[in-house]
Parts: C-alpha cells; structure tokens; sequence
C-alpha cells in the first residue's frame, strides 16, 4: 500500500501543479503548509528539502528502491509522479517527448513570465514605494499575450497540449492560464485555449488540487509579506 507523500504547499500556480497531479494521480498525501508570505520557505528543515526555498517540495517515503526521496522543482515533482504512476506521460516515447517540450516550455516560459506579469501589474505598483513601472508592464503582459498565442495555435491542432491526451504538461501550464485575467489578458482570440481552459478547470482532479487551502491565498500586498517575498535574498 503507498504511503502517504508528504507535500510542502502553499496555495499558489506553482503550488497548485502538484496538487493537482496528486489528486488526479489518487495518491494519498500528508499536507504541510509553507506560508510564503511569513517566511516558512526559508526555515531551516524546509531548506534540507528545498535548498532554493521555494515551494512546492514533496517527500515520497516510497522512493525508488523503496527509499524515501525528497524532490523540490515542480516540473520534476511532476515528471516523477507520473513515471511513478504510470499515468499522464502518455504511451510512446513520442508521447513522452511532447509532454517534455511542453513542460519545458511552461517552466522556462508561461511561469516565469506570468510571474513577472503578476508583479509588475498588481504588486509593484503598490509597493512602498510604489514601482509603476510602464515598460516592465508592458513587457511582460505582451510576452504572456505571446506565449498564450502559441499555446492557442497548439490547442487548434490538439485536444490538449502534448497531444489528444491529458497530461502532466496540462497540470502544469493550466495553474497559471487560469490566472489570465490577472496577467491583463483576452480570450477573444484565443478560442482554443478558452475551450481547453474550461475543459481542464471542469476536471474533478483540477477542482479538488486547486481549492487545496484556497481560503488562506492572499494577495501579498501587506509591507512584511512583500519584504519577506521580494526583497529577502
């Protein structure tokens, strides 16, 4: 019988991949909030799992060769969860290679932009002192505009992103698309990535990850969480 995975979280995209995969996946797992806005991410027992001090972190008492393994990184939570499992890899190794490159993608893409999309418009403006800053704006909202555009000419050719199947790249670009309206976004014209946003968001998997300690998101607007969040090196 699996063990119950240990899941360091807080209720944010990057937090929300995971729970997600480990909700559709029906693995059993322990809940261990890492409050980013007070700073738990750089307690000292987090860091001996996250050295980077970011969430989300797992520990899988079932490791390979059944020794725990602890992981940090929520594209490898995610492409060992699902080589674990044997489940949203697909079949094939081509299969296996286009969720890669869409994975890849949303790491080295939608996520870090998004992000910085997220900052500039709704948290730098506020800061004190306020940092409203048009160019930065403006770049990051036209990159994540970008971005979105290749993801809806994807979605014309393929019910989800890696293929005609559902995937752990799906999990991992859905907790930040959802966000568009924050990211100053349209869907107009994009009709392919409304419909699979909409598809994936009904998924009972997607639901339960996503409301995971929902009540407790905030949006980090006060000066101690803005110090501990943007400031702390």
């Amino acid at each position: 019988m699996q063990q119950p995975i240990d899941l360091y979280y807080w209720p944010t995209p990057n937090g929300w991949k995971v729970s997600i995969a480990l909700e559709e996946m029906g693995l059993p797992y322990n809940l261990h909030l890492v409050n980013i806005g007070k700073g738990d991410q750089f307690d000292p027992e987090f860091l001996k799992i996250a050295p980077n001090n970011r969430m989300p972190a797992i520990v899988d008492p079932d490791g390979p060769d059944g020794v725990s393994v602890s992981l940090f990184e929520s594209g490898a939570i995610l492409m060992y969860l699902a080589r674990k499992t044997g489940q949203f890899y697909g079949e094939s190794e081509r299969d296996h290679l286009s969720v890669e490159q869409w994975l890849m993608w949303q790491m080295g893409g939608v996520g870090p932009m998004a992000g910085q999309a997220h900052h500039f418009l709704k948290y730098a403006p506020n800061m004190d002192p306020p940092q409203d800053l048009p160019y930065a704006k403006d770049r990051y909202r036209a990159e994540v505009g970008r971005l979105y555009g290749v993801l809806d000419r994807r979605l014309a050719e393929n019910e989800y992103v890696a293929g005609d199947f559902y995937s752990i790249a799906d999990m991992a670009i859905w907790p930040w698309a959802c966000l568009w309206e924050g990211q100053q976004q349209m869907l107009e014209d994009k009709p392919h990535f409304a419909r699979w946003l909409e598809q994936v968001g009904n998924r009972p998997g997607v639901q339960a990850g996503q409301s995971l300690k929902i009540e407790l998101r905030g949006d980090h607007r006060s000066k101690q969480a803005q110090d501990t969040l943007f400031k702390r090196k």
